[in-house]
């Protein structure tokens, strides 16, 4: 396999975003790489593919600009380069969520590597003896994919769901050890900081992501393969592509977690895609047959009725 993908996000404040796009986006093009990049005044979120002589030229190029200096990315392989063109968009945030009180570029979240998390789950607690829960902040359709079979799952379909899904379940995590995990860190570090803003205790993001626990410890306690947000569908424990659906309807190639259900209105909707739906191989996975099943009376998608049909 001769094409490499990375990921790779900080939070760091980015005051001149129009002038940083238009450079971001020619050495992108100059080194002819495909992907997508968001950068927003919290930071940059990146998803490029390409050449390994490439991509290590544009991350030496990034890199020298000291807000990136310790950028680092999570790799893997394919044979074929997942995206179609090279895109860098600018964003109010590079995730989104919603909540205007967190700054994470003002601070990391507390977090745990893969060896302590697969310890701590090898023994059934954490170094202090407090149970450990796991928090899955990813959308439903990512988790059908693949999972820790212990983790809380909300069954949302957007992140911006996951602060009413908390504040209505808070009671589970007292007492306890949470660690929240995500494909590659973003999310569940934002959640990590959300988490800390409505007063929870002993909360940790996994750090690096589903991604980077497959690198260090491999699948152990997971249970299927890890949904990506580009062509290849999903990668398994060994960073390899499986043979899963494309992207649901309503997600963009390297941009995670954002989308809502067809046909919903609301807030979130602005996250629709702009091109027609990628047709799926598997159709319990397409949007028209996914019920969201979340019952929480706040959830606005918590009315348990099939998603209307894409748009053709």
């Amino acid at each position: 396999m001769s094409i490499l993908n990375i990921s790779a996000y900080r939070f760091v404040s980015l005051d001149d975003l129009p002038a940083l796009r238009e450079r971001v986006l020619a050495q992108c093009h100059a080194l002819a790489l495909k992907g997508t990049i968001l950068l927003a005044p919290e930071g940059i979120n990146l998803f490029l593919a390409g050449s390994r002589e490439a991509i290590d030229a544009f991350m030496t190029w990034l890199r020298n600009d000291s807000r990136f200096a310790d950028l680092q990315a999570k790799e893997s392989l394919s044979d074929d380069v997942p995206f179609k063109r090279m895109r860098v968009r600018l964003k109010k945030e590079i995730i989104t969520l919603r909540q205007p009180t967190i700054r994470p570029e003002g601070g990391r979240a507390p977090a745990v590597d893969a060896a302590t998390l697969k310890r701590w789950l090898d023994q059934g607690h954490d170094d202090d003896g407090h149970e450990v829960v796991l928090l899955d902040t990813r959308n439903d359709y990512e988790i059908d994919v693949g999972k820790f079979p212990q983790a809380v799952d909300y069954r949302i379909s957007s992140f911006t769901e996951l602060p009413v899904a908390l504040a209505a379940d808070q009671a589970r995590y007292a007492g306890k050890t949470v660690v929240s995990y995500c494909t590659g860190g973003i999310r569940c570090e934002k959640a990590v900081l959300h988490m800390q803003d409505v007063g929870m205790q002993r909360v940790y993001q996994l750090e690096g992501g589903i991604l980077k626990y497959f690198e260090e410890v491999g699948g152990t306690h997971w249970q299927g393969d890890c949904f990506v947000f580009d062509e290849r569908g999903a990668v398994d424990k060994s960073l390899i592509p499986s043979s899963l659906p494309p992207l649901p309807s309503g997600e963009r190639a390297g941009v995670r977690g954002q989308s809502c259900a067809i046909g919903r209105s609301g807030p979130c909707s602005e996250q629709r895609s702009e091109q027609a739906p990628t047709p799926h191989l598997n159709p319990l996975l397409a949007p028209q047959n996914r019920v969201h099943p979340c019952t929480l009376p706040a959830c606005p998608g918590g009315e348990r009725k099939q998603t209307q049909k894409a748009r053709s």
